[in-house]
């Protein structure tokens, strides 16, 4: 378990894999009238009560300031909640496995805001991997969804504005990281913000009733739940060690576990240039890694994360 706390590519495999678990578990969800906002408070309260809980239990507690209030509710507004209610919100129109690979994307828009802001830059190499995933990501996005049923280019847009977001939660959240805090504890404040604008959204917009449907869907609220609080204990883990650009490579594996999970248990169908396109992206991510091999054990290490 320490080696995979310390491994960057372990850290992205875990992380990615169960990010693209949400997938096919809002796909569900959705399908029994679970409106998207509802959903996104789920894996927000859900994996923020859990991990507040593994935070407490080990003696830890919650240190609130301004700077990390602001770093909390910033990150649940650009890293949570928006990305999670366009997903669920596209999930309906565009199908689990063709959504899931819209967050190809971000790795590609996070090297932009990166080299921008001057935050942490990849060698050639992993400017050449986010090419290639890039190039496998457009053959995707014109596909347009499932086989034979394109979607109407509205929600594609919905779909493109998640990698956008996504985007900007990673540089955000390694440029004004806290000084001193941990992965859980950011992981713990982040979402219980989260939870909090979106339940105020809930209220306002549908009332207590939106909570209903479910009460339809109980064992995948609690495999969601599950699976959203493992993956953000990884995920400010990896943030930490692989860095904004290295971490947006977890839209990849995600985008793989999404279209196969789609394709196996819920019945979607997609065009061969869609398959074509995630073997492509899936290249892309194994040049990646080894760009990000050769840079950290190179002399020079731009490593301005906190651990």
């Amino acid at each position: 378990m320490r080696f995979l706390w310390e491994s960057a590519l372990g850290l992205l495999v875990v992380t990615g894999g169960l990010l693209g678990l949400t997938l096919p578990f809002g796909k569900l969800a959705t399908a029994a009238g679970v409106p998207a906002m509802v959903w996104a408070f789920v894996i927000s309260f859900g994996a923020g009560g859990v991990l507040l809980c593994a935070l407490l239990a080990s003696g830890q507690r919650m240190r609130l300031t301004p700077h990390r209030l602001r770093y909390f509710f910033i990150t649940a507004a650009v890293s949570y909640a928006a990305p999670n209610l366009l997903m669920f919100s596209a999930i309906p129109h565009l199908g689990a496995g063709y959504t899931g690979i819209m967050f190809t994307l971000s790795p590609v828009i996070t090297l932009v805001f990166s080299i921008l802001l001057g935050v942490r830059r990849p060698n050639m190499l992993g400017v050449a991997g986010i090419a290639v995933g890039f190039i496998g990501a457009v053959m995707v996005a014109v596909t347009r969804g499932e086989a034979g049923q394109p979607a109407d280019f509205f929600w594609v847009v919905i779909g493109l504005l998640i990698p956008v977001s996504l985007a900007a939660g990673n540089i955000y959240r390694t440029v004004d990281w806290p000084e001193g805090t941990g992965p859980i504890e950011l992981a713990v404040g982040s979402h219980l913000a989260s939870a909090t604008l979106l339940l105020i959204g809930i209220l306002v917009l549908f009332g207590v009733s939106a909570f209903a449907p479910l009460g339809g869907v109980p064992l995948v609220v609690v495999a969601q739940v599950a699976s959203a609080a493992a993956m953000f204990a990884f995920f400010f883990r990896l943030q930490a060690v692989g860095g904004p650009v290295y971490l947006s490579q977890i839209g990849y594996v995600a985008a793989a576990v999404g279209l196969f999970a789609g394709t196996i248990f819920l019945g979607e169908n997609y065009q061969l240039l869609t398959w074509s396109g995630a073997v492509i992206v899936t290249i892309g991510v194994i040049i990646t890694t080894k760009a990000q091999a050769s840079k950290r054990s190179g002399p020079a290490s731009m490593r301005g994360q906190k651990a």
